[in-house]
């Protein structure tokens, strides 16, 4: 059953949250705080649609243990990745292309969109936590597909951040693990574990949130993640053509033979 009135309270939450954040980028100099909220907006929601619909039934108790497991992992992550002074990059690109007052205009800019696409993409969770139908076949399917997409996404990360620790690998390209199979694994994992939390949707009777995992899909493939980091890391990372030619974006597969 779709409430407009739970699911704009969790709008209002996301976008407190994001002004939360907006204040701190503030004394820090510094947006790319918001990377570690993103999973967090998603948390928030979650607890708000669990509480003001049906309260901890098996598949919410389930669920509250799914978000929050993914989003606390993902957030701590991020943090410990972005640690340090420095602003991502990313950010500071953002930041060149909208001065003047880029601190003020970061509010909508960076902080207030991210909580409202966060909000579109936790349809889901919505349609799962208003469902007072039992657990089906569908929601352990969805569990399963969230399971492998958490799985290969941490692991995804766990080799990354391994591979940078190294200095000799500074310049080189990961091409090993998970890595060897398609150059965004933990993209690839992101977007099952949300087609997974539609899966679980769908049993709960949300056919109507599928926006939340296509959006999220959208998102990862042509917008904030494979898009976005291989608009540029050419110039970074010479042996990143190579590595293109040979091995899938996103989709895990077989890799080409490596060229002489």
């Amino acid at each position: 059953m779709f409430d407009w009135q739970i699911y704009l309270n969790g709008l209002w939450l996301m976008l407190g949250f994001g002004f939360a954040g907006w204040l701190y980028s503030l004394v820090k100099h510094n947006v790319t705080v918001v990377d570690s909220m993103w999973s967090l907006f998603f948390l928030l929601a979650t607890a708000s649609y669990i509480f003001s619909e049906n309260g901890l039934t098996d598949r919410n108790i389930i669920l509250i243990i799914m978000i929050s497991i993914w989003s606390i992992r993902l957030s701590a992550y991020l943090a410990w990745r972005n640690r340090g002074p420095h602003e991502d990059h990313r950010y500071q690109a953002i930041r060149r292309n909208n001065e003047p007052y880029f601190r003020f205009k970061s509010l909508y800019i960076v902080f207030g969109l991210q909580a409202v696409l966060a909000w579109v993409i936790s349809l889901p969770l919505l349609g799962i936590a208003g469902s007072p139908a039992p657990l089906n076949w569908l929601d352990y399917l969805g569990m399963a597909a969230w399971l492998a997409g958490f799985v290969w996404e941490s692991v995804a990360d766990r080799q990354l951040a391994r591979f940078k620790a190294e200095p000799t690998n500074h310049g080189r390209v990961l091409d090993r693990g998970l890595w060897r199979y398609c150059r965004h694994p933990n993209y690839f994992g992101e977007c099952l574990l949300w087609w997974g939390f539609y899966l679980m949707a769908l049993g709960a009777g949300a056919w109507w949130s599928i926006i939340g995992p296509l959006l999220m899909t959208l998102l990862l493939l042509k917008v904030s993640g494979v898009a976005l980091l291989e608009k540029d890391i050419g110039e970074r990372r010479p042996d990143y053509a190579s590595y293109i030619r040979r091995t899938n974006a996103f989709i895990p597969g077989k890799p080409a033979n490596k060229e002489e």
